[in-house]
């Protein structure tokens, strides 16, 4: 059996801020930074043989901050822009919470949590999970069909990609997961690839505000 371990990373400034973030690189701030020291902390019973991170600053500073406190700075890590965040094109940089009282509670909705609603110029989930999953598939299950222990770094919505892929999540039930800053789910794979159990620590109760 292995562990598959997923974290999103801490709060930045933007989400503080309420911005809609996607592809901008914006680093930690000191919550995210002690979000990120909190998750360590979690997961200190577990044995990390490998690590993915996505290509954007925030994500890599959660990782390089779980490692060190881990003393695992010489682990093999790999970086790749297949699991970052989701693209929110025209939104990005934009205050949700503004364009939720500009435009409504359900076209905010559907902007921010649906399947497959577009943004101008952005990406939907649909796509998001498109580049996940087949990432998933060819670089990092066979590792964990191998045994080894895997922690990835990533973001709100490509965690949501690889959990609907892990959990057999429906469309329609895809819409009501968040996952919050610092949050670690660690799921129990085995030798065919199978998840076998599933656990959530360091969870965030202030995940709806980011």
């Amino acid at each position: 059996m292995a562990k598959l371990i997923l974290i999103r990373h801490g709060r930045s400034e933007w989400n503080d801020l309420g911005l809609w973030t996607g592809w901008n690189d914006i680093p930690l701030n000191d919550t995210g930074r002690a979000e990120a020291r909190r998750a360590a902390t979690e997961m200190r019973d577990i044995q990390i043989d490998k690590a993915y991170v996505s290509d954007l600053s925030r994500a890599q500073e959660t990782l390089e901050i779980i490692k060190k406190e881990l003393n695992l700075t010489n682990i093999p890590t790999v970086v790749s822009p297949a699991i970052k965040e989701r693209s929110y094109g025209d939104l990005a940089g934009k205050n949700k919470w503004k364009v939720k009282e500009e435009f409504g509670d359900d076209q905010f909705l559907k902007w921010r949590r649906s399947w497959d609603y577009p943004i101008p110029n952005g990406e939907t989930l649909k796509n998001v999970y498109e580049r996940v999953v087949p990432y998933f598939e060819k670089e990092i299950l066979p590792e964990l069909k191998a045994g080894k222990n895997i922690l990835v770094s990533a973001h709100g919505n490509s965690l949501r990609a690889f959990i609907k892929h892990l959990e057999k999540i429906s469309e329609d039930l895809i819409t009501s997961l968040e996952v919050g800053t610092g949050e670690v789910y660690i799921y129990t794979i085995d030798e065919q690839g199978n998840v076998t159990d599933k656990e959530i620590r360091a969870t965030n109760e202030a995940k709806h505000n980011v």
